[in-house]
Protein backbone atom coordinates (compact mmCIF):
# COMPACT_ATOMS: atom_id res chain seq x y z
CA UNK A 1 0.00 0.00 0.00
CA UNK A 2 1.40 3.39 -0.88
CA UNK A 3 2.57 5.50 2.56
CA UNK A 4 -0.14 7.98 3.16
CA UNK A 5 1.58 11.78 3.63
CA UNK A 6 -0.94 14.68 4.91
CA UNK A 7 0.13 18.37 4.47
CA UNK A 8 -1.39 21.24 6.85
CA UNK A 9 -1.25 24.29 5.35
CA UNK A 10 -1.28 27.26 7.28
CA UNK A 11 -2.79 30.87 5.85
CA UNK A 12 0.78 32.45 4.65
CA UNK A 13 2.79 28.63 4.22
CA UNK A 14 5.88 28.94 2.51
CA UNK A 15 5.25 27.48 -0.93
CA UNK A 16 8.73 26.56 -1.40
CA UNK A 17 8.87 24.64 1.26
CA UNK A 18 5.67 22.56 0.81
CA UNK A 19 6.67 22.30 -2.72
CA UNK A 20 9.68 20.83 -2.29
CA UNK A 21 8.82 18.36 0.02
CA UNK A 22 5.53 16.91 -2.51
CA UNK A 23 7.98 16.90 -5.48
CA UNK A 24 10.71 14.13 -4.18
CA UNK A 25 7.21 12.02 -3.74
CA UNK A 26 5.61 12.71 -7.16
CA UNK A 27 9.46 11.47 -8.48
CA UNK A 28 10.05 8.63 -6.42
CA UNK A 29 6.23 7.73 -7.73
CA UNK A 30 7.40 8.09 -11.27
CA UNK A 31 10.52 5.78 -10.72
CA UNK A 32 9.11 3.06 -8.68
CA UNK A 33 5.37 3.41 -8.80
CA UNK A 34 2.96 4.03 -6.38
CA UNK A 35 4.92 4.61 -2.90
CA UNK A 36 3.50 7.36 -1.86
CA UNK A 37 -0.48 9.15 -1.69
CA UNK A 38 -0.58 12.62 -0.01
CA UNK A 39 -3.56 15.14 0.75
CA UNK A 40 -3.40 18.58 1.27
CA UNK A 41 -5.66 19.34 4.59
CA UNK A 42 -6.45 23.30 5.76
CA UNK A 43 -8.11 24.08 8.75
CA UNK A 44 -11.71 24.15 7.57
CA UNK A 45 -11.53 22.86 3.83
CA UNK A 46 -10.67 25.70 1.90
CA UNK A 47 -7.98 26.76 -0.29
CA UNK A 48 -5.14 28.19 1.69
CA UNK A 49 -2.95 31.42 0.32
CA UNK A 50 0.85 31.25 0.40
CA UNK A 51 3.54 33.86 1.37
CA UNK A 52 3.37 34.88 -1.80
CA UNK A 53 -0.40 35.21 -2.21
CA UNK A 54 -0.54 31.59 -4.40
CA UNK A 55 -3.87 30.09 -3.64
CA UNK A 56 -3.48 25.88 -3.00
CA UNK A 57 -6.88 23.97 -3.01
CA UNK A 58 -7.11 21.70 0.17
CA UNK A 59 -8.78 18.53 -0.50
CA UNK A 60 -9.97 18.28 2.75
CA UNK A 61 -10.33 19.90 6.42
CA UNK A 62 -7.96 18.78 9.04
CA UNK A 63 -11.15 17.47 10.95
CA UNK A 64 -12.26 15.21 8.55
CA UNK A 65 -8.79 13.10 8.40
CA UNK A 66 -9.23 12.98 12.39
CA UNK A 67 -12.72 11.43 11.81
CA UNK A 68 -11.40 9.39 8.73
CA UNK A 69 -9.00 7.62 11.62
CA UNK A 70 -6.25 8.04 8.98
CA UNK A 71 -3.48 8.83 11.29
CA UNK A 72 -0.14 7.75 8.75
CA UNK A 73 2.22 11.03 8.70
CA UNK A 74 1.02 14.50 9.07
CA UNK A 75 3.60 17.34 8.15
CA UNK A 76 1.86 21.11 9.78
CA UNK A 77 3.34 23.55 6.82
CA UNK A 78 3.96 27.05 7.85
CA UNK A 79 5.11 30.73 7.29
CA UNK A 80 5.73 33.87 8.80
CA UNK A 81 3.15 33.54 11.18
CA UNK A 82 2.93 29.87 12.60
CA UNK A 83 0.41 30.92 15.46
CA UNK A 84 -1.43 33.70 14.24
CA UNK A 85 -4.31 30.75 13.54
CA UNK A 86 -3.31 28.34 16.23
CA UNK A 87 -6.30 27.56 18.93
CA UNK A 88 -6.88 24.89 21.40
CA UNK A 89 -9.10 23.09 19.05
CA UNK A 90 -6.06 22.78 16.57
CA UNK A 91 -4.37 21.75 19.25
CA UNK A 92 -6.38 19.25 20.70
CA UNK A 93 -6.88 17.51 17.25
CA UNK A 94 -2.76 17.15 17.02
CA UNK A 95 -3.04 15.70 20.40
CA UNK A 96 -5.29 13.25 19.09
CA UNK A 97 -3.67 12.23 15.88
CA UNK A 98 -0.66 12.00 18.27
CA UNK A 99 -2.34 9.02 20.73
CA UNK A 100 -3.26 7.34 17.57
CA UNK A 101 0.43 7.18 16.45
CA UNK A 102 0.52 9.14 13.66
CA UNK A 103 4.00 10.89 12.90
CA UNK A 104 3.61 14.53 13.23
CA UNK A 105 6.12 16.51 11.66
CA UNK A 106 6.79 20.77 11.40
CA UNK A 107 8.32 22.69 7.93
CA UNK A 108 9.49 25.76 8.30
CA UNK A 109 8.22 26.88 11.34
CA UNK A 110 5.40 24.51 11.53
CA UNK A 111 7.59 23.35 14.36
CA UNK A 112 5.95 26.54 16.66
CA UNK A 113 2.69 24.80 15.96
CA UNK A 114 3.51 21.28 17.21
CA UNK A 115 5.66 23.09 20.23
CA UNK A 116 2.27 25.08 21.26
CA UNK A 117 0.19 21.63 21.56
CA UNK A 118 2.93 20.59 23.69
CA UNK A 119 3.59 17.66 21.26
CA UNK A 120 7.72 17.47 21.84
CA UNK A 121 9.82 15.48 24.47
CA UNK A 122 11.93 16.54 25.90
CA UNK A 123 14.03 13.30 23.66
CA UNK A 124 12.89 15.08 20.55
CA UNK A 125 15.65 17.00 18.59
CA UNK A 126 13.53 20.26 16.97
CA UNK A 127 14.90 22.16 14.06
CA UNK A 128 12.95 25.45 12.41
CA UNK A 129 13.40 28.12 9.80
CA UNK A 130 16.97 30.01 10.97
CA UNK A 131 15.00 33.40 10.85
CA UNK A 132 12.36 32.13 13.99
CA UNK A 133 15.15 30.03 15.75
CA UNK A 134 15.68 32.67 18.83
CA UNK A 135 12.49 33.49 18.83
CA UNK A 136 11.51 29.70 19.16
CA UNK A 137 14.21 28.77 21.99
CA UNK A 138 12.72 32.04 23.72
CA UNK A 139 9.12 31.00 23.56
CA UNK A 140 10.18 27.25 24.53
CA UNK A 141 13.19 26.85 26.66
CA UNK A 142 12.91 23.43 27.48
CA UNK A 143 13.14 22.00 24.09
CA UNK A 144 16.23 21.28 22.08
CA UNK A 145 16.01 23.52 19.33
CA UNK A 146 19.30 22.91 16.46
CA UNK A 147 20.21 24.90 13.56
CA UNK A 148 20.39 21.54 11.61
CA UNK A 149 18.37 20.90 7.85
CA UNK A 150 16.09 18.66 9.51
CA UNK A 151 15.43 16.27 12.50
CA UNK A 152 14.14 12.71 11.87
CA UNK A 153 12.91 11.13 15.11
CA UNK A 154 10.78 8.04 15.76
CA UNK A 155 7.52 9.95 15.72
CA UNK A 156 8.36 13.47 15.22
CA UNK A 157 9.83 15.45 12.04
CA UNK A 158 11.04 18.80 11.35
CA UNK A 159 12.48 20.72 9.06
CA UNK A 160 13.88 24.11 7.97
CA UNK A 161 11.94 24.64 5.03
CA UNK A 162 12.72 26.06 1.95
CA UNK A 163 14.85 23.80 -0.18
CA UNK A 164 16.00 21.60 2.85
CA UNK A 165 12.21 19.81 2.45
CA UNK A 166 14.24 18.31 -0.35
CA UNK A 167 16.90 17.19 1.40
CA UNK A 168 14.42 15.85 4.52
CA UNK A 169 12.36 13.79 1.65
CA UNK A 170 15.63 12.43 0.04
CA UNK A 171 16.72 11.43 3.26
CA UNK A 172 13.28 9.64 4.20
CA UNK A 173 13.18 7.94 0.37
CA UNK A 174 16.48 6.76 1.08
CA UNK A 175 15.46 5.13 4.35
CA UNK A 176 12.23 3.55 3.11
CA UNK A 177 13.39 2.34 -0.63
CA UNK A 178 17.12 2.89 -0.42
CA UNK A 179 19.81 5.16 -1.73
CA UNK A 180 19.60 4.42 -5.29
CA UNK A 181 16.12 6.05 -5.46
CA UNK A 182 17.03 8.82 -3.59
CA UNK A 183 19.93 9.48 -5.63
CA UNK A 184 17.62 9.26 -9.25
CA UNK A 185 15.27 11.18 -7.42
CA UNK A 186 17.78 14.13 -6.09
CA UNK A 187 19.54 14.09 -10.19
CA UNK A 188 15.97 15.29 -11.49
CA UNK A 189 15.95 17.92 -9.36
CA UNK A 190 19.58 18.84 -10.82
CA UNK A 191 21.04 18.79 -7.47
CA UNK A 192 24.14 17.96 -7.34
CA UNK A 193 24.34 15.92 -3.70
CA UNK A 194 22.24 14.89 -1.05
CA UNK A 195 22.76 17.54 1.81
CA UNK A 196 23.17 15.79 5.07
CA UNK A 197 20.77 16.66 8.42
CA UNK A 198 23.97 18.41 9.78
CA UNK A 199 24.88 20.64 6.91
CA UNK A 200 24.61 24.48 7.83
CA UNK A 201 21.06 26.57 7.55
CA UNK A 202 22.51 29.36 6.44
CA UNK A 203 25.46 30.21 4.82
CA UNK A 204 28.97 29.81 6.61
CA UNK A 205 30.67 32.99 7.78
CA UNK A 206 32.81 33.13 5.52
CA UNK A 207 30.21 33.59 3.11
CA UNK A 208 28.17 35.64 4.93
CA UNK A 209 30.41 38.22 5.31
CA UNK A 210 32.57 37.88 2.62
CA UNK A 211 35.91 37.33 4.60
CA UNK A 212 37.91 34.95 4.41
CA UNK A 213 41.04 35.33 7.48
CA UNK A 214 40.57 32.64 9.55
CA UNK A 215 41.09 34.78 12.81
CA UNK A 216 37.82 37.05 11.76
CA UNK A 217 35.66 34.63 11.14
CA UNK A 218 36.46 32.62 14.41
CA UNK A 219 35.93 35.83 16.15
CA UNK A 220 32.66 36.92 14.73
CA UNK A 221 31.54 33.00 15.69
CA UNK A 222 32.45 34.03 19.23
CA UNK A 223 30.26 37.40 18.85
CA UNK A 224 27.35 35.43 17.21
CA UNK A 225 27.34 32.89 20.58
CA UNK A 226 27.69 35.65 22.98
CA UNK A 227 24.71 37.68 22.05
CA UNK A 228 23.34 38.01 26.27
CA UNK A 229 26.65 38.79 27.73
CA UNK A 230 28.65 40.93 25.36
CA UNK A 231 32.30 40.05 25.98
CA UNK A 232 34.93 43.16 25.73
CA UNK A 233 37.05 43.61 23.19
CA UNK A 234 40.16 42.56 25.08
CA UNK A 235 38.36 39.57 25.81
CA UNK A 236 37.17 38.94 22.29
CA UNK A 237 41.32 39.34 21.32
CA UNK A 238 42.08 36.90 23.85
CA UNK A 239 39.24 34.15 22.29
CA UNK A 240 41.29 34.09 19.27
CA UNK A 241 45.18 34.42 20.54
CA UNK A 242 45.32 37.99 19.17
CA UNK A 243 46.33 41.69 20.38
CA UNK A 244 43.02 44.02 20.89
CA UNK A 245 45.23 46.26 18.60
CA UNK A 246 45.38 43.21 16.12
CA UNK A 247 41.65 42.36 16.18
CA UNK A 248 40.78 46.26 15.27
CA UNK A 249 43.51 45.97 12.21
CA UNK A 250 41.39 42.60 11.12
CA UNK A 251 37.77 44.19 11.30
CA UNK A 252 38.78 47.61 9.43
CA UNK A 253 41.29 45.60 6.95
CA UNK A 254 37.86 43.43 6.13
CA UNK A 255 35.16 45.20 6.98
CA UNK A 256 36.04 48.22 7.31
CA UNK A 257 34.82 48.62 10.08
CA UNK A 258 35.79 48.26 14.22
CA UNK A 259 35.00 45.05 16.28
CA UNK A 260 32.64 47.20 18.87
CA UNK A 261 30.34 48.52 16.39
CA UNK A 262 30.05 45.38 14.59
CA UNK A 263 29.13 43.48 17.30
CA UNK A 264 26.47 46.34 18.14
CA UNK A 265 24.88 45.70 14.78
CA UNK A 266 25.38 42.21 15.26
CA UNK A 267 23.39 42.14 19.01
CA UNK A 268 21.00 45.04 17.18
CA UNK A 269 20.35 42.87 14.42
CA UNK A 270 19.43 40.10 16.97
CA UNK A 271 16.94 42.31 19.18
CA UNK A 272 15.04 43.36 15.83
CA UNK A 273 13.99 39.50 14.99
CA UNK A 274 12.80 38.82 18.77
CA UNK A 275 11.17 42.35 18.50
CA UNK A 276 9.30 41.27 15.33
CA UNK A 277 8.92 37.39 15.99
CA UNK A 278 8.29 36.96 19.70
CA UNK A 279 6.05 38.42 22.74
CA UNK A 280 9.06 38.87 24.24
CA UNK A 281 8.52 42.48 26.48
CA UNK A 282 10.89 44.91 25.14
CA UNK A 283 12.82 45.01 28.76
CA UNK A 284 13.38 41.16 28.39
CA UNK A 285 14.87 41.93 24.88
CA UNK A 286 16.83 44.44 26.03
CA UNK A 287 18.71 42.13 28.63
CA UNK A 288 18.58 38.72 26.17
CA UNK A 289 20.66 41.15 23.74
CA UNK A 290 23.28 42.43 25.94
CA UNK A 291 21.80 46.15 26.80
CA UNK A 292 22.84 48.17 29.94
CA UNK A 293 19.03 49.57 30.07
CA UNK A 294 15.97 49.88 27.85
CA UNK A 295 16.52 53.92 27.64
CA UNK A 296 20.41 52.99 25.99
CA UNK A 297 18.87 49.62 24.01
CA UNK A 298 16.07 52.08 22.56
CA UNK A 299 18.22 55.22 21.66
CA UNK A 300 20.58 52.60 19.80
CA UNK A 301 17.84 50.87 18.04
CA UNK A 302 16.07 54.32 16.48
CA UNK A 303 19.81 55.27 15.79
CA UNK A 304 19.90 51.99 14.11
CA UNK A 305 16.80 51.25 12.29
CA UNK A 306 15.14 55.30 12.20
CA UNK A 307 11.86 53.99 14.76
CA UNK A 308 12.04 53.40 18.07
CA UNK A 309 11.29 49.25 19.37
CA UNK A 310 7.97 49.87 20.12
CA UNK A 311 6.81 51.67 16.91
CA UNK A 312 8.91 48.74 14.97
CA UNK A 313 7.06 46.20 16.79
CA UNK A 314 3.68 47.98 15.92
CA UNK A 315 4.30 47.75 12.48
CA UNK A 316 5.56 44.54 12.09
CA UNK A 317 2.90 42.69 13.50
CA UNK A 318 5.23 40.03 15.28
CA UNK A 319 5.53 36.57 14.16
CA UNK A 320 4.19 35.26 17.18
CA UNK A 321 1.14 36.32 18.97
CA UNK A 322 0.74 37.12 22.79
CA UNK A 323 0.01 33.83 24.96
CA UNK A 324 -3.32 35.05 25.82
CA UNK A 325 -4.21 35.49 22.44
CA UNK A 326 -3.47 32.08 21.11
CA UNK A 327 -5.20 30.39 23.97
CA UNK A 328 -8.86 31.84 22.32
CA UNK A 329 -11.55 29.73 20.60
CA UNK A 330 -11.43 29.91 16.65
CA UNK A 331 -14.45 32.90 17.22
CA UNK A 332 -12.30 34.68 19.95
CA UNK A 333 -9.37 34.66 17.60
CA UNK A 334 -11.49 35.74 14.86
CA UNK A 335 -12.48 38.40 16.43
CA UNK A 336 -8.62 39.28 18.13
CA UNK A 337 -7.46 39.41 15.09
CA UNK A 338 -10.00 41.99 13.60
CA UNK A 339 -9.15 44.17 16.84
Amino acid sequence: MPEEISFLLLPGFSAIGFMSAVEPLRVANRFRGELYQWRILSLDGAPVAASNGISINADAAIGDLEEAGEAATLFVVAGFEPLACYTRELGERLKRLARARATLGGIDTGSFVLAEAGLFGGADNVTVHWEALSAFRERYPSLDASQELFEIGTRRITCAGGTASIDMMLDLIGREHGAALASAVSEQFVVSRIRQRSDHQRMEIAARYGVHNRKLIQVIGVMEQHMEEPLAPDRLAQEIGVTRRQLERLFCASLKDTPTHFYLQLRLTRARELLQQTDMSITSICVACGFESPSHFSRTYRARFGASPRSDRRVSGGLVPPKAVIKAGAGELSQAQQQ
